[in-house]
């Protein structure tokens, strides 16, 4: 681009979620002078998510709309626009409301929720991934009304906490045989089955769903559980079923796959946030991260694609935190199997014991990965130590007195 008249070029982004809005501004930021437009398929204003199952459900905040002035920035914002395709011959977005030309996109689609087979449509069943998935929960927590959560994942908890704030009665069913099965192995997650417990909420691992109706769930085993409403948080898939045929190659599990400039394999075409994965140098795979700081970190390395300003490979120390039943649950890094897992403080056998951190440490002493449960001292000098590759004494890793930073090899 160093040799085009920016002013000419015009920037589309399919998406208006955080990734696709804070890629436009950094353009801008970044002393981009072309067109900017950003398209999105919600008719509300470009928000945050991570308030949609707290104070959004809760009631006490109608939205978390992102602070930016589009017509101050220059960018134009077409909402209620669904991307339905690419013409790469053309370069053009094709949309639900006709198409977009352009001369470079950003795709930012981010991701969908996953429904149960046969769950489409039913009465009383929910997701939350957007504002309006919020808005219809959000009459039943007033209530106080009864309600299933099938997946005891992220969203899940997220959303037993608020409905327990509330003052409705919850059960959470999981098939697996601990909460947040594929996020953190069980012995991290036994301790946080008591948070449950202690806040009133029924959690019920082992429990695998084979029908749901209006008002009711049917177990595998044949049992049938009541409820006024039951949302549905087993997670999340890239949104990209639209790219069928565009050239954009995706990976096996459905994102877009980006190379680490999050360049797809279309020329002048990029994908960031919920929607790509790319490759980790750091952790020797391809890394697909649903989390909000992921959105928020990669539009600074497209943004300096398409300004010329840098060409830093994009391998971030994944980070995401949970708040879970009054505790704040923060975990920064990538563990593996051969990873070694060291306790800094004892949750105690009813998961109350004050505030705890786990690491992981590779086999040559470095930290890989860090989960800290009130501990966010521990999670920002973890994060650094994960980022820089650096090796931890363990006996010393291991004393919750000690800062882990002064725990170095």
């Amino acid at each position: 681009m160093a040799n085009v008249d920016q002013r000419e070029l015009r920037v589309v982004i399919a998406g208006a979620g955080l990734a696709g809005t804070r890629t436009a501004v950094l353009l801008r930021e970044a002393g981009y002078t072309g067109t900017i437009t950003v398209a999105g398929a919600e008719r509300h204003r470009p928000y945050d998510r991570p308030p949609l199952s707290k104070d959004v459900l809760l009631g006490t905040a109608e939205g978390a709309p992102l602070d930016v002035d589009f017509d101050a920035l220059g960018i134009e914002l077409l909402l209620g626009r669904t991307a339905t395709g690419i013409d790469a011959a053309a370069r053009t977005l094709l949309t639900d409301a006709g198409p977009l030309p352009y001369d470079r996109l950003v795709i930012a689609t981010g991701a969908e929720a996953l429904a149960l087979p046969g769950s489409a449509g039913v009465p009383g069943v929910h997701v939350l991934r957007t504002l309006d998935d919020a808005a219809r929960l959000r009459p039943l927590l007033a209530a106080r009304g009864s309600l299933i959560a099938v997946g005891a994942g992220w969203i899940g908890a997220e959303v037993a906490t608020a409905a327990r704030a509330a003052g409705a009665a919850v059960t959470v069913l999981e098939a697996a045989p601990h909460p947040l099965p594929g996020a953190l192995p069980p012995r991290l997650t036994e301790p946080m089955r008591q948070w449950y417990a202690q806040a009133g909420a029924r959690l019920r691992t082992g429990a695998r769903v084979a029908a749901v109706r209006p008002g009711e769930v049917e177990l595998a085993d044949g049992e049938v559980l009541g409820a006024d409403a039951v949302l549905v948080g087993i997670g999340s898939r890239p949104a990209t079923g639209w790219l069928a045929g565009s050239g954009v190659a995706l990976a096996p599990d459905g994102s877009v796959r980006a190379d680490d400039r999050l360049r797809t394999t279309l020329p002048g075409v990029y994908a960031v946030g919920d929607c790509a994965s790319f490759p980790s140098a750091r952790y020797g795979r391809r890394l697909l991260v649903h989390h909000w700081d992921n959105a928020q970190a990669g539009p600074a390395t497209v943004a300096a694609q398409l300004t010329g300003t840098g060409d830093a490979a994009y391998d971030p120390v994944p980070y995401f935190w949970s708040e879970q039943f009054g505790r704040f649950v923060q975990y920064a890094g990538q563990h593996g199997p051969d990873d070694t897992l060291l306790w800094r403080g004892d949750p105690g056998a009813d998961g109350s014991t004050g505030a705890w951190t786990v690491c992981w440490l590779g086999p040559d002493g470095t930290l890989r990965a860090v989960c800290a449960v009130d501990r966010p001292r521990d999670l920002a000098q973890g994060r650094r130590l994960v980022q820089r590759g650096a090796r931890l004494d363990p006996g010393r890793a291991a004393d919750p007195a000690v800062p882990l930073k002064n725990a170095l090899a």
